[in-house]
């Protein structure tokens, strides 16, 4: 598969310019010289097969074939809610959540949230990932919202909870179609009134086993039940 870029403006007619961190790579790592070819894709649909026709100094021209309607999304629409965790752990999370194919992030503000997620480096998660995926429409990234809040949102589909004592993924009957949304607690897990409050309003519980698990494991596992079922 040749090398995948992407173009932050909707890709129209038949050429592009690229600037930015994408241009930088093309010029800076990959020594772009006119006649390279790659992939173009905008995060809304479809990807391109380009060609390189100018390197200037800090962009880099191209002339766009037509657009290849090439999806690789789930076939239904997965909501991952999470209080985020620190560090690189957080970008760890972005990354196989994209991977996995969740439609869409929420970061969660609970009572014992610790994460503080920026915005803009999140977003470079997603695209970063969907490039080395080969996803075509970035995973979308929600707004920060606190349990309180979201626990009450509608929702399309299942509504499914980490926590201790639920009942295994595979018996919540998710056939795999379905919209899904999944929500998981910070360290130390949702506190036992945020855990009341969820099954009032209809949330399923969902229990991982008997070991204790870290925020982003928590969420590829359950993400990961979900997709292959």
């Amino acid at each position: 598969m040749a090398d995948r870029y992407y173009c932050a403006e909707p890709i129209q007619g038949s050429s592009v310019t690229l600037s930015g961190s994408e241009a930088h790579h093309l010029l800076h790592v990959m020594r772009a010289q006119p006649g390279l070819e790659l992939v173009l894709f905008d995060g809304c649909g479809g990807e391109y097969r380009a060609e390189v026709v100018r390197c200037k100094r800090s962009t880099v021209e191209l002339v766009v074939g037509p657009q290849q309607e090439i999806e690789r999304e789930l076939p239904f629409a997965l909501t991952l809610a999470v209080a985020l965790p620190k560090g690189d752990r957080q970008r760890w999370l972005i990354e196989k959540a994209v991977e996995l194919g969740v439609t869409r992030l929420v970061p969660l503000r609970t009572a014992r949230s610790v994460g503080n997620p920026k915005p803009e480096r999140l977003n470079r998660y997603v695209i970063e990932a969907s490039k080395q995926c080969g996803r075509n429409r970035l995973m979308e990234l929600a707004s920060a919202c606190g349990w309180d809040e979201f626990e009450t949102i509608e929702t399309r589909g299942s509504r499914v909870f980490a926590h201790p004592g639920g009942v295994p993924f595979g018996q919540i009957g998710h056939d795999g179609t379905s919209d899904l949304t999944i929500a998981v607690g910070p360290e130390g897990g949702f506190t036992d009134e945020e855990a009341a409050s969820a099954e009032g309003a209809g949330w399923a519980v969902v229990g991982l086993g008997s070991r204790i698990l870290r925020i982003e494991t928590a969420a590829v596992a359950l993400v990961a039940a979900a997709t292959t079922a």
